[in-house]
């Protein structure tokens, strides 16, 4: 079988990690890749958002499932492209990506189908919205309505930092126009961990859970990033907590999408705050979470291409998937600077590392002999163990054995879980 992985960072590592392990995958490009991605797979130079050249690339080379690792082309409708070319490919359509592209939508999702989420209102007049930014006290959480690649999520403390957040998105366009809409949305108190889910048009699976780190220090400290590390299992997900969620949270959103008529096909991702109240969904991503896809699927014991063909056929009850029992951690690597400006093309050196270790390249580029960074979040370092705290010991320990200049990372992931 021949497959085309979409996108170029550490999830679409994580994914052609998995598949070059299977036996029915003969084949893996990558289109456009990374550094690391090209010592699994052949790298394409097409961009992710360039569905056109994307189709006619799939023809020529008669690949048989494309996947698609990120948000942006599942937005702008990749899913429904193909199938008009008669052309196999995992993840949802334009429809239902809205889950993802449109906060308001999510949310109107969630308030119709009694899925249980925080208190919100929406505005397209900046105006109005600071008119009414204290409507659920402080602190409260201001999010750009459209994708913002996970920046677009404050939490302001203050009416002062909440105004000038508003400002930022709906005035001086920090996001384009994602931030032409935005939410203003009830603070919840709680533990945050998250829950990636198959689904198709009948069943929604999830899979072994994981915890994020969003902020970009320690102790969750500083403005939100793409992700600075995730381990798994969440240390707060025991079977008490899986069971109110199936009840709560899956099956609600199942039947949701059957209600509302949305034929989805792919990944859920479900961001989740357990409270006192039990747990709410803080959003949806419809695709692999980054870095939770890390820890999730170096996990994963079944197959990934035979839960993907269960999928797209509609047959994902039948399918039984196995996971390791295993904790894994992985701990992001990232230019001095991010989530704001930081310098590309800084020469990335690395040293003897134990054989357990996993590098996933999410922002690398080569250069004759030369690893180059060329990216905000450079590289994962993963670990698998008997325990979290090995786990953790482990990716720590080969931290130090990797360099470039102004590398940045959270020393707390895993730590005191």
């Amino acid at each position: 079988m021949r497959v085309l992985v979409v996108g170029s960072g550490g999830r679409e590592h994580a994914i052609c990690y998995k598949l070059s392990s299977e036996d029915k995958v003969d084949k893996i490009y990558c289109a456009p890749g990374n550094a690391g991605i090209s010592e699994i797979a052949e790298t394409v130079d097409i961009k992710n958002s360039d569905i056109d050249s994307l189709v006619k690339f799939v023809k020529e080379k008669d690949i048989d499932i494309t996947i698609v690792g990120p948000e942006i082309p599942l937005v702008m409708g990749i899913v429904d492209e193909f199938e008009k070319n008669n052309l196999k490919i995992f993840g949802p359509n334009k429809a239902c990506a809205l889950l993802e592209g449109s906060k308001s939508y999510s949310k109107e999702f969630m308030i119709r189908h009694n899925i249980p989420t925080a208190r919100y209102k929406e505005f397209d007049n900046l105006d109005k919205a600071i008119e009414n930014v204290g409507i659920y006290k402080y602190p409260v959480v201001v999010k750009a309505d459209g994708l913002a690649a996970g920046k677009g999520v404050i939490i302001a403390n203050c009416e002062n930092e909440a105004v000038n957040s508003l400002k930022d998105m709906m005035k001086n366009k920090k996001f384009g126009t994602s931030g032409e809409k935005v939410i203003i949305e009830e603070f919840l108190s709680g533990i945050e961990t998250s829950i990636l889910t198959f689904v198709d048009n009948e069943t929604i699976v999830p899979m072994v859970s994981a915890k994020d780190h969003k902020k970009v220090f320690d102790f969750e400290e500083g403005p939100n990033t793409g992700g600075m590390g995730a381990f798994s299992p969440s240390n707060i997900y025991n079977e008490k907590l899986k069971i109110d969620i199936e009840e709560k949270i899956l099956k609600p959103i199942i039947q949701g999408l059957k209600k509302d008529n949305l034929k989805y096909k792919g990944i859920l991702f479900i961001g989740l705050m357990i409270t006192n109240d039990g747990p709410k969904v803080l959003e949806f991503n419809v695709r692999f979470g980054d870095p939770e896809t890390q820890v999730v699927l170096t996990r994963l014991e079944s197959s990934l291409i035979d839960i993907i063909e269960s999928i797209l056929d509609n047959r994902l009850s039948d399918i039984h998937i196995k996971w390791s029992d295993k904790k894994t951690v992985c701990v992001m690597l990232t230019s001095g600077g991010y989530p704001n400006n930081y310098e590309k093309e800084k020469v990335i050196n690395i040293g003897d590392l134990d054989e357990d270790i996993i590098l996933f390249h999410s922002g690398t580029k080569r250069e004759k002999d030369l690893l180059l960074t060329n990216g905000g979040r450079v590289i994962g370092v993963s670990a698998k163990a008997d325990t979290l705290k090995e786990a953790t010991r482990k990716v720590y320990t080969n931290i130090g054995k990797i360099y470039f200049d102004r590398m940045h990372y959270r020393k707390d992931i895993g730590e005191g879980e």
